[in-house]
């Protein structure tokens, strides 16, 4: 591990040269960027750890002084420094485990009403305002980019844009199917139902990776539909984009203007685009394997939302809490940690495995 570290250390050195001189493209300065901000971290824990490390040689001479006085405070100072070190060196153990490169991207988050109607649609909206209310404790910046209302005022579907720090390596586990169980508003009779809703994660693509020529995109312009103000349908407003060769099909009507609206298309389109892209590497990899925590396909079932009993269930690691008031507000903290953790240790045994 340690010899890669050194490796890693001498880029790090490289890549600061590299960024101080003049003369460099916007595309090298962010690529180089990136690729500085993935490795800071292991980089910083390491000369940290190289620190200790001395400071750790330096108290074992002192153990050798004649003065006993010395010798006393050196073997304080190399049983502190020796419990820091074993700290430090668990701590480079995970910083070196393989690391997502999307990590450090903002994501479009997908919401759509599934199985259970109207239910199902007023659910979608608590998940939206649900992670609007996380970001927005979080200190990332949201946007909604397209949207379809339900006549209940629920959501049928919605993307929404969520910039700032690494969005993407807090969020990534959340696409799946989420259900809830609680007696609807429209129950006389006041029977639980049970239903759905789909959540997906899109890392947003660079511009120097999803490339999209002209000529692949079918545009159609026509005017919006659904509750609007004076404005919504006096004009040929809303977009709908389809790419040919991957027949990935984009709605934009939430802008009066139809310029807006095929911005923002083409920014959902290509998170879209190298979702598919990513899939499509990830299957040819491995056909077999997994992600730590589940897939991370749409149609697979991650979590329970129980009303009735207040409770949430994580049901990929098996993580149940009563607090379901604090979660639907937006208080995420506590199961992403654990998805986190239990993320992290299953690559942990995977490298052991490989290591045996």
């Amino acid at each position: 591990m340690f010899t890669k570290l050194d490796t890693v250390e001498r880029r790090f050195e490289e890549i600061e040269a590299a960024l101080s001189q003049d003369g460099l493209d916007s595309r090298e300065l962010t690529r180089l960027s990136k690729e500085r901000a993935m490795i800071e971290d292991v980089v910083t824990a390491f000369r940290s750890y190289k620190v200790l490390l001395k400071a750790r040689d330096e108290a074992k001479l002192m153990l050798n002084d004649s003065d006993p006085e010395l010798r006393s405070l050196a073997k304080e100072e190399l049983d502190e420094t020796t419990e820091k070190l074993e700290k430090a060196e668990r701590e480079l153990t995970v910083l070196m485990l393989p690391k997502d490169p999307n990590d450090q991207r903002n994501v479009m988050l997908e919401i759509r009403a599934g199985t259970g109607g109207e239910e199902a649609a007023l659910f979608a909206g608590d998940l939206l305002r649900m992670y609007t209310r996380y970001a927005s404790k979080m200190g990332w910046r949201t946007e909604i980019l397209s949207s379809t209302m339900a006549e209940r005022g629920g959501v049928k579907e919605v993307v929404v844009m969520v910039e700032g720090e690494r969005v993407y390596s807090r969020m990534k586990f959340e696409s799946g199917v989420h259900r809830v169980q609680r007696v609807p508003e429209t129950e006389a009779q006041g029977r639980i139902h049970t239903s759905a809703c789909t959540v997906a994660i899109l890392p947003e693509a660079d511009e120097v990776e999803v490339n999209i020529r002209p000529q692949d995109l079918d545009i159609t312009v026509c005017r919006s539909s659904g509750a609007g103000g004076q404005h919504v349908n006096t004009s040929d407003s809303a977009v709908r984009m389809v790419h040919i060769p991957t027949g990935i099909v984009v709605e934009c009507q939430d802008e009066r203007s139809q310029l807006k609206n095929k911005e923002r298309a083409l920014k959902i389109m290509k998170a879209r685009i190298l979702e598919k892209a990513q899939a499509e590497q990830d299957a040819a990899i491995s056909a077999t394997r997994k992600s730590l925590v589940g897939s991370g396909d749409r149609s697979e079932r991650i979590r329970t939302y129980n009303f009735p009993q207040g409770r949430m269930t994580d049901h990929r690691i098996n993580y149940t809490v009563y607090n379901l008031p604090e979660v639907i507000n937006g208080d995420l903290d506590d199961v992403l940690d654990k998805l986190g953790t239990h993320h992290q240790a299953e690559l942990l045994k995977e490298q052991l495995e490989k290591s045996i």
